[in-house]
């Protein structure tokens, strides 16, 4: 007998607590093999297609493209054959949703059936479990959690005669994926699981058909079809039918109160449409609305409103009540109208990162103008037919691996906890790179080990998966240094915020023709402006004054790195 079993969305990696759903890669009623990617989502470092680790067809999908979903929440619902290799681990829950040990015919008393639970797959699908290995779910699955059916009626109580999913508790507030308020992701297993049995868990988290062999509580009977008609009514302050923060947002930037409105989702689900046209729906009963160019006309309204408010004791509420909206929304409509971007995603990422770069490293920055007609005549030289190119953020780079093994207190971290500098022994350069996500930083591992050609490659690489959004956690984290070329835009100079938790980041300004004085003469060299930021902890400005002055000696005369091959 089929069994419905709910995919979350899992625990990526890298302490990231969310992703945007970009595109579904299946649709309602697909068939879907184990670790067949179902979803590709965005999250504030890299695109990742998730795998599902069922096998089966897809009864429900949660989420639409745009939606940004917590870890832990819903992502889909698969109806998993009795063959599946997902069988094997359902549990007590299992029991729950088929009628118990006997509904299978082969199943022995409950106990029986622990070792299969704890194990995660019985032995005829060991061979057929997810060879995946995001955090959370992997080549095995999780041990099931035992969870009691509550009789009592409560947000999402549905049909009459108890033919509806097991109704919560009414003082149960789980979210409709299964966690609670406070508890995290509502994930269970090693790590924290991405995906869960729903027949170990009914309540408001379980989206799948009937539980059968659950006797309905008293009332239920009676209560299901007037409370549970339409999702999050009844008013008692249990849980709102919603899993998109998107559509919480945007209620409550209208004034909108969620457990008024009939979701029109699978399972009595709120969208975005439905609070879209409640807002429609609120403005309409005001009347037609005034002409943006018109200015509204406070003589008519002031009368009524000192009548009423002498009259009742109380000032009438504001038109941007009465319409749902915010008095923000309601005072853009009569002019320009403000746009409000989300801080999400890699724009959201780089806003924390910058934020918390400021409040925590006392950073200072230092300057200074470099000849760079040598380097590229060095660059020219290197470039020569048939031969890989050496770019020029690789020999900058280069650079940057001699200063630190001069200065290797540059290479370091402050662990604020235990109040110590953490010299690396390692440089993981990093580099700012501008897409159209926005400003990435990829890291090349182990710099300090790779020739100006090597470096050449890891950027041509790096940047092309920047660019592609194909760079994975790893590849965006663990950096211990940064290079900033900022030339590209054409400026000159800049004071770069230090990315956290480094220690400190050179910048390298356009490379432009400006007179400068050459072996005593006036002439006009190919001049660039360095600027090094770094973090005051970690040293004094002696220390990193030497650094700059290192590598702009460097840039001016490519031959002394002659002296660190």
């Amino acid at each position: 007998m089929a069994a419905v079993r709910e995919f979350a969305l899992p625990d990526l990696g890298e302490g990231l607590t969310e992703a945007e759903i970009v595109r579904w890669l299946v649709e309602v009623g697909d068939v879907v093999a184990v670790d067949q990617p179902v979803v590709e989502v965005e999250t504030a470092k890299a695109m990742v297609e998730v795998p599902c680790p069922y096998a089966g067809v897809v009864t429900a999908r949660f989420g639409e493209e745009g939606t940004e979903l917590p870890v832990g929440a819903a992502l889909l619902t698969v109806a998993v054959g009795a063959g599946s290799p997902a069988e094997g681990g359902a549990g007590s829950g299992g029991s729950a949703r088929s009628g118990g040990p006997a509904a299978s015919g082969e199943q022995g008393p409950e106990g029986s059936r622990a070792p299969a639970a704890g194990g995660g797959a019985t032995d005829g699908a060991a061979g057929e479990g997810s060879g995946n290995v995001l955090v959370g779910y992997g080549t095995g699955a999780p041990p099931a959690r035992r969870r009691r059916v509550r009789p009592a009626t409560g947000f999402g109580a549905r049909g009459t005669t108890g033919a509806g999913r097991a109704p919560a508790a009414p003082g149960d507030t789980r979210s409709r994926n299964g966690s609670r308020p406070g508890s995290g992701s509502g994930r269970t297993g090693y790590g924290g699981t991405g995906f869960r049995e729903p027949g170990a868990e009914t309540g408001p988290g379980s989206t799948a058909g009937p539980v059968r062999g659950a006797a309905p509580g008293p009332g239920t009977a009676g209560t299901a079809g007037a409370d549970g008609g339409a999702a999050g009514t009844d008013g008692r302050g249990g849980p709102v039918a919603v899993i998109s923060p998107l559509v919480r947002r945007l209620a409550r930037e209208h004034g909108l109160d969620l457990r008024q409105l009939a979701g029109s989702g699978p399972e009595g689900l709120i969208l975005r449409a439905d609070v879209e046209s409640a807002v429609r729906r609120a403005a309409g009963r005001t009347g037609p609305a005034a002409p943006a160019t018109a200015p509204e006309t406070p003589a008519r309204v002031e009368p009524r409103t000192a009548g009423a408010g002498a009259a009742g004791g109380a000032e009438p509420p504001s038109s941007a009540a009465r319409t749902g909206t915010s008095p923000a929304t309601a005072a853009a409509g009569r002019g320009l109208r403000s746009e409000r971007i989300p801080l999400r995603g890699v724009r959201g990422a780089v806003a924390d990162k910058l934020s918390r770069s400021r409040r925590e490293i006392p950073d200072a920055t230092t300057w200074v103008d470099a000849d760079a007609t040598e380097l590229l005549a060095a660059r020219s030289a290197m470039n020569t037919p048939g031969r890989p190119k050496v770019s020029l953020p690789a020999l900058l780079a280069r650079i940057c691996t001699a200063a630190l093994a001069e200065y290797p207190e540059l290479n370091s971290t402050v662990d604020t906890a235990a109040r110590e500098v953490v010299r690396l022994p390692a440089v993981h350069l990093g580099f700012a790179a501008q897409t159209d996500r926005g400003l990435m930083v990829p890291v090349i591992r182990d710099a300090h080990t790779l020739g100006a050609a090597a470096l050449s490659e890891e950027f041509a690489r790096l940047t092309e998966s920047a660019r592609a959004g194909r760079l994975t956690p790893a590849e965006l984290t663990g950096g211990t240094f940064t290079l900033n070329n900022y030339g590209v835009f054409g400026v000159d100079g800049s004071t770069p915020i230090i990315n956290h938790p480094e220690a400190a980041m050179l910048g390298v300004g356009r490379i432009a023709p400006k007179p400068w004085v050459h072996r005593g003469e006036l002439a006009v060299r190919q001049v660039v402006q360095l600027s090094f930021t770094f973090d005051h902890r970690v040293c004094d400005g002696g220390t990193a004054g030497g650094f700059l002055r290192h590598v702009a000696d460097c840039i001016e005369q490519p031959a002394l790195l002659l002296r660190t091959l």
